[in-house]
């Protein structure tokens, strides 16, 4: 697979005319992309959309603007009565599975029960990507916290055991000392990541590097705040 060349031009363009900073969608799994000059560049696929608008928020009624969207298949029989009624409301015709806001600073040309698709980002762009990470379950400080260990010689009877950390002075532990304990699903923010493709018929988005997550996981893809 190839990837285009970035044109300045050609985002800014795309950047006036998009209406959401960002878009829920599934990771798929990690590739690799070239580029025209033989450059290797690792990918990862993100099943972008499409996303329903299920509700508009304004600051008249809500105190902030900001657009809600719905994304993924659920069942009826998954479905509560709030959820179905508010999709109902939406002029849904499927369920949705997965409800998340963005905001934005004006609400004008959306509509509930717009379709918004992966065009909503342009090659080149900056996206900030949130994802829950992989649990690893109960884990010690050296795996947890990267914590050095002791002496692995023959007699020594703590190889990887945190020894004592409380204070002399309080004579207690203190809140947030780094301890052994649950590792990983915890929800992580993966900033500067790059745009590298776009594929508007399959709402297919490559972005550079690694995603937080497993395969399958919901993903969140924004604009870059930095």
């Amino acid at each position: 697979m190839r990837a285009t060349r970035f044109n300045p031009q050609t985002a800014e363009k795309h950047k006036e005319t998009r209406v959401l900073p960002g878009i829920l969608g599934t990771k798929i799994g990690m590739t690799q992309v070239f580029t025209e000059d033989g450059k290797m560049i690792p990918v990862t696929v993100i099943e972008a959309g499409p996303v329903f608008v299920t509700q508009i928020k304004t600051v008249d009624n809500d105190g902030y603007s900001a657009v809600q969207v719905g994304f993924g298949d659920q069942s009826d029989k998954h479905l509560t009565f709030p959820k179905f009624g508010h999709l109902k409301k939406a002029g849904l015709t499927h369920n949705v599975r997965h409800l998340r806001e963005f905001r934005v600073a004006d609400t004008a040309g959306f509509e509930l029960g717009q379709e918004l698709k992966a065009d909503v980002f342009a090659e080149g762009e900056s996206v900030d990507v949130i994802g829950i990470s992989k649990g690893r379950g109960f884990a010690g400080g050296v795996k947890r916290h990267h914590f050095k260990g002791q002496h692995m010689t023959h007699g020594y009877m703590t190889h990887r055991r945190p020894l004592s950390s409380g204070a002399t002075g309080p004579q207690r532990v203190f809140k947030g000392t780094k301890k052994p304990g649950h590792m990983g699903d915890a929800q992580i923010t993966q900033s500067g990541l790059k745009v590298v493709k776009v594929d508007t018929e399959r709402n297919l988005i490559l972005v550079s590097g690694s995603v937080p997550g497993a395969n399958g996981s919901l993903v969140t893809v924004n604009k870059a705040k930095r």
